[in-house]
């Protein structure tokens, strides 16, 4: 008798661990593959849920949520091209304004900047090397590339990276915002050590960044905005040297 019950216990024991298992692992097995995040939109709150929605986790906005949602939502496209304004304001009112064209395909970026006094600044970067020269000159510069290799003109154009490398003890405030008609996550942070302040506005559409600003103690300092995007990059995009060395073909993989 006491060796049978012994042995209803083992079973038992046996039952309590199968059972521990299934509730700790067992789940992931019947369960659909990892659910896709669904940003939420303006007003989302007070609407009911779409209908087929079970597959999605609607992940609101927030200081402590941005970061994991930018990077597992967003990602900028392969062939595109854009017009960046860049605005430096001065603390007369005045600003100086940089206009730069952005081609990007296959990998290859040629930025044309076209700064306040009229000087015109040309970059392609690509397998790893840049070439920089001034539009009417065919000296050019070149060497090997890096990750800031695509801003060597100084313009200054931040990306969605610049937010993901923040902590997110600098993170401010962030939200779903419409800026300018572009549907964007909103990200500001805390005053840096100098009392600077960082606005991100990236487009949910693209995952370009479509503006970003500065400002010191309440007043803009500078301004970033691109809120078009042609997509892919216009058929007339070049990534050709002064010299008429082709590096790169619009449309090839290299």
């Amino acid at each position: 008798m006491e060796r049978r019950n012994r042995n209803i216990l083992v079973v038992l024991i046996g039952i309590v661990i199968v059972v521990a298992m299934l509730s700790s692992f067992g789940l992931g097995l019947f369960a659909p593959d990892t659910a896709k995040i669904q940003l939420p939109t303006p007003g989302a709150s007070q609407s009911p849920e779409p209908a087929g929605d079970e597959d999605y986790v609607r992940v609101e906005i927030t200081p402590q949520t941005v970061q994991y949602v930018i990077e597992h939502t967003l990602s900028r496209p392969e062939s595109y091209g854009r017009t960046v304004t860049i605005e430096d304001f001065w603390g007369d009112g005045q600003s100086g304004v940089t206009r730069a064209t952005v081609w990007v395909d296959g990998g290859w970026t040629h930025t044309t900047a076209t700064q306040p006094g009229g000087t015109v600044r040309h970059s392609i970067v690509g397998d790893g090397r840049f070439w920089l020269w001034y539009e009417g000159s065919s000296r050019t510069l070149t060497g090997s590339a890096d990750e800031d290799s695509a801003d060597l003109e100084g313009q200054r154009i931040p990306t969605y990276e610049d937010v993901l490398k923040l902590k997110e003890s600098d993170i401010a405030a962030a939200s779903y915002q419409d800026k300018e008609g572009v549907a964007c996550i909103y990200v500001e942070t805390v005053p840096d050590s100098q009392g600077y302040v960082e606005r991100y506005w990236i487009s949910v559409d693209s995952g370009l960044l479509a503006c970003a600003e500065t400002a010191l103690e309440g007043q803009l300092v500078y301004r970033m905005s691109a809120f078009t995007v042609e997509r892919p990059v216009p058929s007339g995009a070049s990534f050709e040297l002064p010299d008429g060395t082709v590096l790169h073909t619009v449309g090839s993989d290299g």
